[in-house]
């Protein structure tokens, strides 16, 4: 095992005592962190190690709170140890399970489960120690790129003004706020065939819980058909043209959330991929969604609000 790491295990208080030639530690998938599945007598346990620079713009104690609380709504793995000076954590290993991709995303019945998550967490009554503001992360990101003098993709102006009717119809309701995921990819669901865990909570916060259905449709890109099956799982029925409605909007406004991200990365020049090309793709499929004949009824469902009651 890597030096590194029985260093970070040491500091544990679940490893006290125990040798590091009786653990063992796999690397796991991960983009911007580490991950390791440890295997020591005392059981499987899946330990993070933050990415570096990633605490600059994570609040590390607020995502120890958020976790702890999904994991206690049943929702997210046991956590078991966190430190936010750092962003370390260990948790409890799912065993039996999968991590999800788009293609696994094909079977309905996982569909129905990240569901039924999705409404266990929101529906939990506890809350979140922070606020998932869209619009405010969309201005500020339109900031980034003004300041960088970077080009952004054609269309792009086209589609920023129609957007305004989105916020003008979002913003015309006080919308319910609960505890969300807000970064719903689909790696981020581990699937044990009988219920959906969420894991990795670093962007969570109190939301419209339509954002995250919405947000994982576009993540995990699904059909009209796996959108009628998230839906009708999360009300048990036929969604109020209201939340449908929300749901939909969420899904262009996720997009061009990252088109905006990947004009940053592509102007920061981040080598990890080709964030232009991720950038036009991402306001491609936003112009597809808001140019299709139901886009402005459902814009027209959330001005009018909720039904009466």
């Amino acid at each position: 095992m890597e030096k590194e790491i029985v260093a970070v295990l040491e500091r544990i208080p679940l490893f006290d005592g125990m040798r590091s030639q009786d653990m063992g530690a796999q690397r796991l998938g991960g983009l911007t962190n580490r991950n390791y599945r440890i295997d020591c007598p005392a059981g499987r346990f899946v330990l993070r190690l933050a990415g570096e620079g990633t605490s600059e713009y994570i609040d590390r104690a607020v995502e120890e709170h958020n976790a702890r609380v999904a994991a206690q709504a049943g929702v997210n793995a046991e956590v078991l140890f966190f430190d936010p000076s750092d962003g370390t954590m260990l948790c409890r290993y799912i065993d039996h399970s999968v991590t999800m991709n788009t293609e696994r995303f094909n079977h309905h019945d996982a569909v129905a489960r990240a569901a039924r998550a999705f409404r266990q967490l929101h529906q939990c009554g506890f809350t979140f120690e922070s606020r998932f503001e869209l619009f405010e992360q969309i201005d500020n990101y339109l900031a980034m790129v003004r300041k960088l003098s970077a080009a952004l993709p054609d269309g792009y102006d086209a589609v920023h003004k129609q957007a305004q009717a989105v916020r003008t119809a979002l913003s015309s309701h006080e919308l319910p706020l609960a505890p969300c995921h807000c970064d719903p990819l689909a790696e981020n669901f581990l699937d044990t065939g009988e219920r959906m865990v969420i894991i990795d909570f670093e962007y969570s916060g109190n939301n419209d819980p339509m954002w995250d259905l919405g947000d994982l449709s576009v993540e995990a890109e699904f059909d009209h058909e796996q959108d009628r099956i998230l839906m009708s799982a999360y009300f048990e029925g036929a969604p109020p043209a209201f939340d449908l409605g929300r749901m939909v909007l969420y899904k262009a406004m996720c997009d061009l959330l990252w088109t905006l991200w990947g004009v940053v990365q592509h102007a920061n020049n981040n080598p990890a991929e080709d964030f232009w090309a991720y950038a036009v793709n991402r306001l491609g499929r936003c112009k597809v969604l808001m140019s299709s004949d139901e886009f402005p009824r459902h814009i027209e469902a959330v001005r009018q609000g909720p039904a009466p009651v």
